[in-house]
């Protein structure tokens, strides 16, 4: 234990934050899990469309400043886009470049802009003198011929600029469903089936993308290319993991990394290759053997491209929340992945050992604490660090802490309930604070940026060390819910379903949000 607490003692806002047990009772959100919501509703406040676009995007006269460069408009900027986050992207970056922007297309989900007139969010529509045309597809979140027509659109316009014009490229999540452009003679049926087979045969993320990039026209830097000699700028809202540019949408303005011979391996390896289309053959053809072409060289002056929303912002918007309401925020990392099982027994052990009576919790904590890192995808070192500065608070008598992280968990389905990762990750905690070996107040809140969870209007959930009691009052079987993935119908009928997260569409998306807020040694005093 001494090991690990010997991590540096000064890494988290450590002089502006410390509250006193009197003021953290004073202030009017008294309630630990009304504070556990709002602090989950500025992550996605700061993750908003208009307001990444208007912090990342600025105009001074006739020069545009992005990323730390900037460009001079003389009436040579053109627009395109694609994700289910765009149009609240797009609108904002029209009212920015003003009358220099010439000509826009943008591709977005099937239903989009009704969904969002009906959920009052008119400010992400475009007005009706807009010069960027809207183009809806991807019902259902899967390619189709709207989306074809959408990305074919966007092509054309690219292929048309010189090197006088400035190319601003949006992306969000969703992307990559939303520009589908099959290399020819290959259609789009055979390209889905081809990635479909793969899919099922058990190719991982990975090996899916470096086909598909090799399938298509625009991903792994084909956009980019289109453009060329044009400047390239994009404007990225990540929904992965790590932010890797390449992944995002599959990478439309990065150019691939991949060995063409690599697409035949992995073809080979999941024995695909000899059932090929012919027109799949034809496209890949030039990658094999000796044969192989080299990919037309990216110019990477020409290509700009900037992060301006993910998970890591939404969590320190989070954290200057949870500083405004007399809370100590601690953020454990924006990658938490794996399977939730793993998950929630990591917050449940952490709650153990935020809450444990003595000044050192046991080094079995720890040690459990450290051995799950790896399986739910969080470095030792946050670990360490995280523990180090929950024990800080135990011997300095700080206030309530609220621990933050993000990322997405993954869900083992064993049945065919309703609910999604985030509200089965909330039940889960639930239980581990339920438990004996948890004497602790803490309330956890799981939830989706993007406002829904799964199939569901939920978005996630929220619960606490009562969960387990009001469920057996209620006659509720939480084993035999989670046994159906049903977590959206045990919290429904929970309590009126007061316990669920419902904000409603946000129209963003960096993954999802986790806030455990953890009260001092008497939890009785803050609830």
């Amino acid at each position: 234990m001494a090991q690990i607490l010997a991590f540096s003692r000064s890494l988290h806002l450590q002089h502006t934050l410390r509250v006193s047990l009197a003021s953290l009772c004073s202030r009017s959100m008294s309630s630990l899990d009304t504070r556990a919501r709002a602090v989950f509703s500025a992550a996605v406040e700061g993750v908003q469309p208009d307001i990444v676009v208007r912090r990342s995007l600025e105009r001074h006269g006739d020069k545009l400043l992005v990323g730390g460069q900037n460009f001079t408009l003389t009436n040579n900027l053109y627009l395109v886009g694609f994700g289910k986050a765009v149009l609240g992207m797009a609108a904002e970056a029209e009212r920015i470049v003003g009358d220099h922007l010439i000509k826009g297309v943008v591709s977005v989900p099937h239903g989009i802009q009704k969904t969002l007139r009906n959920h009052g969010k008119e400010k992400m529509l475009l007005e009706n003198n807009s010069r960027i045309a809207v183009m809806e597809g991807a019902k259902n979140n899967l390619p189709d011929t709207d989306a074809q027509k959408s990305a074919e659109c966007i092509r054309e316009l690219a292929s048309g600029l010189t090197e006088k014009d400035l190319l601003l490229v949006l992306i969000s999540g969703g992307g990559s469903a939303l520009l589908p452009a099959p290399a020819p003679p290959m259609t789009l049926q055979e390209k889905q089936d081809v990635t479909r087979k793969l899919a099922a045969a058990g190719a991982t993320i990975q090996e899916l993308n470096t086909v598909r990039r090799a399938l298509s026209l625009l991903k792994g830097g084909g956009l980019a290319q289109c453009a060329n000699p044009a400047q390239v700028v994009a404007l990225i809202l990540s929904d992965v993991i790590g932010d890797p540019l390449d992944l995002i949408a599959s990478g439309p303005t990065v150019r691939s990394d991949s060995k063409p011979e690599e697409v035949w391996d992995i073809l080979d390896r999941y024995k695909l290759s000899g059932s090929l289309p012919s027109s799949v053959k034809e496209v890949l053809r030039p990658h094999y053997g000796s044969q192989v072409k080299e990919q037309p060289e990216v110019v990477k002056d020409h290509v700009l491209n900037v992060v301006i929303g993910s998970n890591t912002i939404a969590l320190e918007c989070a954290s200057r929340k949870a500083v405004e309401l007399g809370l100590r925020p601690v953020i454990l990392s924006p990658g938490v992945c794996g399977d939730v099982r793993s998950v929630s027994r990591l917050y449940g052990v952490l709650s153990r050992f935020a809450c444990s009576p003595e000044k050192e919790p046991p080094p079995e904590l720890a040690a459990e604490i450290l051995q799950l890192g790896p399986e739910v995808g969080v470095e030792s070192w946050d670990l360490c660090r995280t523990m180090n500065v929950l024990v800080e608070e135990k011997k300095e008598g700080w206030g309530a802490t609220c621990l933050l992280a993000g990322g997405e968990p993954t869900v083992h389905l064993t049945g065919n309930g309703r609910g999604g990762r985030n509200q089965e990750l909330a039940l889960r905690v639930g239980l581990e604070l339920s438990s004996d070996e948890v004497k602790c107040g803490a309330v956890f809140l799981s939830g989706g940026t993007d406002g829904q969870d799964g199939p569901t209007e939920a978005a996630g959930a929220v619960v606490d060390r009562k969960l387990m009691e009001e469920a057996t009052s209620q006659g509720l079987d939480i084993d035999g819910f989670l046994t159906n993935n049903d977590s959206f119908t045990f919290f429904s009928q929970l309590s009126e379903g007061r316990r669920l997260l419902m904000p409603g569409l946000t129209g963003t998306n960096v993954m999802d949000v986790h806030v455990m807020l953890l009260p001092p040694s008497a939890p009785r005093d803050f609830q």
